[in-house]
């Protein structure tokens, strides 16, 4: 009798495990089929099988009818019942904030301008009013969000939530962003620099799909890079990898925000740049700059192409010591395209070593604009634990108050990752 209890609550452990095994790997993927599921978990299709209708069934997953390899399939994902996560990214002049579920479905999304120098506690005021803003929008209850993940564009201490270096963004330092927006929301808030963030979401969803060492350089206001090295985001001690931005490139030149002399910031931050055609073109913003680029204006076309090569030779240097597979470039100044891109290409391929094996490549990111906001998104997710046992979720399936009831519309899907590409 003994041994037979024993072997049943084996068996319970188990289907727990698998089950557990399961949920995680669709909130990994956003979505897969039943024989997607059998290769990523190992286990059998009967398992899959059974287990995939006990979570339709406690109203965990849903399913929807799609097509793989010319064949019909069925398409695992997790319902939206189960919740939701909020990206919050600000930038130096605006802030955007989005809704997404477990499905990578942006449900909803609004950009607001900020001044420059903006603070933090009228920043984070904002960015929770938008949060509840969209949640009103899309019907949902805010016990509904589970996570929020926040991007900032400095340098961030993940273990404190605080940017680790000061000066970068005045009226930021010292706070403990994520504990302050915490409190204001009453949910778990996860903090990182927007070029990690971006390199994470350029990883999963975009060019760096199916390479394990990618490195992503973000050209904006400032310039960052995020670094993953064999899939994982690699931060650094107390999160300051990858600020190339910071970076001397001229010992005699300007005063940098962080202290420093003739950093990167100095010579192509969109001060710097902008600053260069005031003689001749007046005021112009960042926007103007990039639009004039692909118009044909020759002089802005100019600033972007010495901007893309004095960049590249520092990226060069990064993937010496690095050797990635890839180099993603992203960031505002990336909508000009080839303008800047393929200045930024040869300056690095010129200045490092050349690899017979395995070229590095160096390509524009698939996600724009919005590889940031989804890269907040993506480490909300990752930092959400979700219920495997249907019996958590409070509402039954049927229950016509139930979140998955409200009418949504999506404002964008976002795409399962690759497989990962042999590079061998």
């Amino acid at each position: 009798m003994r041994g037979r209890v024993a072997i049943s609550g084996s068996q319970s452990s188990l289907r727990e495990a698998n089950r557990a095994l399961i949920v995680d790997t669709i909130k990994k993927f956003g979505g897969l089929t039943q024989v997607e599921l059998v290769a990523a978990t190992g286990l059998s299709p009967a398992t899959i099988s059974t287990i995939v209708k006990e979570l339709l069934g406690g109203g965990i997953v849903d399913t929807q009818s799609t097509t793989r390899s010319g064949r019909r399939a069925q398409m695992v994902t997790l319902a939206r019942r189960v919740g939701l996560v909020a990206g919050v990214q600000f930038g130096h002049r605006h802030l955007k904030v989005a809704l997404g579920d477990f499905g990578r479905t942006v449900v909803a999304e609004q950009t607001m301008p900020l001044p420059v120098d903006h603070r933090s506690d009228t920043g984070l005021d904002r960015a929770a009013l938008l949060v509840v803003e969209l949640l009103e929008r899309v019907g949902a209850p805010i016990d509904e969000l589970l996570t929020i993940g926040l991007t900032v564009p400095a340098p961030v201490d993940v273990s404190t939530g605080e940017i680790s270096v000061h000066g970068i963004m005045r009226g930021w330092d010292g706070q403990q962003l994520g504990q302050v927006l915490s409190e204001r929301l009453a949910r778990p808030v996860v903090v990182d620099n927007d070029a990690n963030a971006a390199a994470l979401a350029e990883h999963e969803l975009g060019a760096g799909r199916g390479y394990q060492d990618v490195v992503f350089v973000r050209m904006s206001y400032s310039t960052g890079a995020g670094i993953m090295l064999g899939g994982h985001l690699h931060r650094g001690f107390a999160g300051t990898a990858g600020e190339i931005g910071h970076v001397q490139v001229d010992p005699r030149g300007d005063i940098c925000r962080c202290g420093n002399r003739g950093c990167l910031d100095t010579v192509v931050s969109s001060t710097a740049l902008l600053d260069l055609l005031r003689g001749s073109h007046g005021d112009l913003t960042l926007r103007d700059l990039v639009s004039r680029a692909l118009a044909g204006d020759l002089g802005c076309r100019r600033v972007l192409a010495d901007a893309g090569e004095r960049i590249g030779g520092v990226v060069a240097t990064l993937a010496g010591t690095l050797n990635p597979q890839l180099v993603v470039v992203g960031g505002e100044l990336a909508a000009a395209g080839e303008v800047i891109v393929e200045p930024l290409r040869q300056a690095v391929l010129r200045h490092v070593a050349p690899n017979t094996v395995a070229p590095l490549e160096v390509v524009p990111g698939e996600l724009g604009e919005q590889a940031e906001v989804t890269g907040a998104l993506l480490l909300a997710l990752r930092a959400t634990d979700v219920a495997s046992d249907y019996e958590t979720i409070s509402a039954p399936p049927d229950d016509p108050s139930s979140p998955e009831r409200t009418d949504r519309t999506a404002s964008a899907t976002l795409p399962a990752p690759a497989p990962e590409r042999d590079t061998t």
